[in-house]
C-alpha cells in the first residue's frame, strides 16, 4: 500500500471511528431516555453491537498502525450532543417523533457502517491485515441491526406520525 493511499485509509477510518462515538453516545442517551421499557433492552442490545464493531474498527486500525483522531472523536461527541438537542427541540413535547429521528439517525449511521466493511472488502487484497478480516461476517452484522432499527423505526413511526 502506497503512503498516500495508507492515509486515505487513516482518514477514512478516522472519520467512521468517530461517527461511532456519535452513535454510542446517542443509543446511550436512548437507554437512559427509555428506562423501564422494552425500548431500553433493544437499545441495549444495539450498543452492545455497536461497541463491538466499534472495538473491531479500533483493532483493525491498531493492526494497520493507524491512530484515532482525538480531534475528529471530540467533534463527533460534540455533534452528537449538538444533534440531540435538535432531536429534542424538533416538536415540543412528542417523544414519538424524538424516538423516529434518533432512530433514523441511528439507521444512517449503522448504513454507514455497512458501506465501511463493504469499502474495505473491497480494498481487502491491498493489505495483508485487511485479508485476514472477515468483512462478509461484519456486513451481515450490521444489515441484521439495520433491520432491527427500521422495525423499531417503522413503530415509532405509525406512533409518531400515524395517530
Amino acid at each position: 500500500m502506497s503512503d498516500e493511499a495508507k492515509k486515505q485509509l487513516e482518514i477514512y477510518l478516522q472519520d467512521h471511528y468517530a461517527g461511532a462515538i456519535s452513535a454510542l453516545e446517542l443509543i446511550e442517551h436512548s437507554i437512559e431516555e427509555h428506562e423501564g421499557e422494552p425500548l431500553a433492552a433493544f437499545f441495549g442490545e444495539l450498543l452492545s453491537d455497536v461497541k463491538a464493531d466499534h472495538e473491531q474498527l479500533h483493532n483493525l486500525m491498531t493492526a494497520l498502525g493507524l491512530e484515532e483522531s482525538g480531534t475528529r472523536n471530540a467533534g463527533a461527541w460534540i455533534a452528537e450532543k449538538l444533534g440531540r438537542a435538535k432531536i429534542g427541540f424538533s416538536g415540543g413535547d412528542t417523544s414519538e417523533l424524538r424516538l423516529l429521528q434518533t432512530l433514523e439517525t441511528l439507521y444512517l449511521g449503522v448504513a454507514g457502517k455497512r458501506l465501511l466493511w463493504r469499502s474495505l472488502l473491497a480494498a481487502q487484497d491491498s493489505s495483508p491485515v485487511l485479508e485476514r478480516t472477515d468483512f462478509d461476517q461484519l456486513v451481515k452484522r450490521a444489515t441484521e441491526q439495520l433491520e432491527r432499527i427500521e422495525a423499531q423505526r417503522l413503530k415509532a413511526a405509525k406512533e409518531s406520525l400515524g395517530s
